[in-house]
């Protein structure tokens, strides 16, 4: 069963919060990609519609909104995410993941698109991260 740490940034208020996704909930995030628009139920936020923005491996590397697949590769970059030059011009030959989440992903970044009626800080309880 894959598990998962959820961020959710909330746009409107200038936060964010880290939510632990274990089990069979989980298994409804393999196979989107970044960009897709998910029920923010999986979360524990029902009400809610939240767009993944990013997220990270088991050992850190970032994933990239134009590599297609799951896979981690190591390819040439000019940008980031996953690369930030110090000069203008420079490449780099990186390990980055595809945009698809599979079980090797540890954190997804997401984003509130749309709210629900509850308020975020009730839902989700405690301070914000």
């Amino acid at each position: 069963m894959p598990d998962f740490q959820v961020v959710v940034s909330d746009p409107q208020k200038g936060r964010a919060y880290k939510v632990e996704v274990k089990g069979d909930r989980g298994l409804e995030l393999i196979g989107k990609k970044i960009g897709d628009v998910i029920d923010g139920g999986v979360v524990g936020l029902p009400g809610y519609r939240l767009r993944i923005t990013g997220g990270s491996d088991k050992d850190g590397f970032p994933m990239r909104p134009d590599l297609p697949g799951a896979a981690r590769r190591r390819i040439l970059l000019t940008t980031g995410p996953g690369y930030r030059p110090k000069e203008k011009g420079i490449r780099r030959r990186k390990s980055v993941r595809g945009k698809e989440i599979s079980t090797e992903i540890f954190q997804i970044n997401v984003k509130i698109e749309e709210y629900g009626q509850k308020p975020v800080e009730e839902l989700l309880g405690g301070p914000p991260s």
